[in-house]
């Protein structure tokens, strides 16, 4: 059996579904916070089982009679995100299971700027003293791009600090590699990017926008703080803007440059790419 975590969200849900058109209900379970969310689930024969990070002995039980469980990482900047994924990781390895499959972030690595990446870099290094097999799925950047490119459809204008190259990744894309590699098509030990195979700009992507629209698209860059203070303007909490920035000082240090094949080779077809995803407005 495989136990999914964070059934109910966005990239735990779309592995589900995956999982689905490739094996049986029933030897699927998730693990849930509310298990009403995850009825239209339990419908269809999936095993669903109530399961909360902060509660140990829950995850036990969801995770009873599981060979891998996909740990999807949490992302409340305001919790012990490193402790929490302690939990799942011992409460894996005391159920018994062969593999931990973990949702971790592409540029883990030490020095990285963007504060997320520390509590990847820790949740990895559990899981490497676990005992057990693992896999760190470091995904790349999987937001809408058009929240990371701000309104340049009214605009016309990109208008964001200076950057560097960021593979931008389809989610739909890294959930149906998720499955892939869950339901064992492929094994993959250790750390591994799962991100579009090409690392574009700001610049890259103000023209790929321009040929979207029909019309000029501008790249504008502008100095750090005059950028957190127009966030702020804007209605953006300080905090929150600073955390975006510190991404942006990432990819501009070339912390999310390095881009691979492993995604489309996983899903045996090309990735999404960004032109794909800026025509498509509904999934940019």
């Amino acid at each position: 059996m495989i136990v999914v975590t964070g059934a109910t969200g966005g990239l735990g849900g779309a592995t589900v579904e995956h999982l689905l058109q490739r094996m049986p209900a029933d030897r699927i379970g998730v693990s849930v916070r509310d298990v009403s969310k995850a009825r239209h689930l339990a419908d269809r024969g999936v095993r669903v089982r109530q399961g909360s990070y902060e509660e140990p002995a829950t995850l036990r039980d969801s995770f009873a009679g599981a060979e891998q469980v996909l740990v999807v990482s949490g992302n409340d900047p305001a919790a012990d995100l490193v402790g929490l994924h302690r939990n799942a990781v011992e409460a894996a390895v005391e159920a018994g299971v062969q593999r931990i499959v973990y949702t971790s972030q592409q540029g883990a690595v030490p020095g990285n700027p963007y504060p997320p990446s520390e509590f990847h870099i820790a949740t990895e290094a559990i899981l490497a003293e676990s005992g057990v097999a693992w896999t760190a799925l470091r995904n790349g950047a999987y937001g809408p791009l058009d929240q990371v490119l701000g309104p340049w459809r009214s605009t016309g204008e990109i208008v964001r600090p200076a950057d560097g190259p960021v593979p931008y990744t389809d989610r739909a894309d890294i959930a149906e590699a998720t499955a892939v590699v869950l339901a064992g098509d492929r094994t993959l030990d250790g750390p591994v990017n799962l991100t579009a195979p090409t690392a574009v700009t700001f610049d890259d992507l103000a023209e790929i926008a321009s040929g979207v629209a029909g019309r000029p698209v501008r790249r504008v860059v502008v100095d750090d703080e005059t950028w957190v203070a127009g966030q702020i303007a804007s209605g953006v909490p300080e905090q929150v803007a600073r955390l975006i920035l510190t991404w942006h000082r990432a990819a501009r240090a070339g912390c999310f440059a390095q881009a691979g094949p492993l995604l489309g080779e996983l899903l045996g077809r090309e990735p999404r790419s960004a032109a794909d995803r800026l025509a498509d407005r509904t999934a940019a």
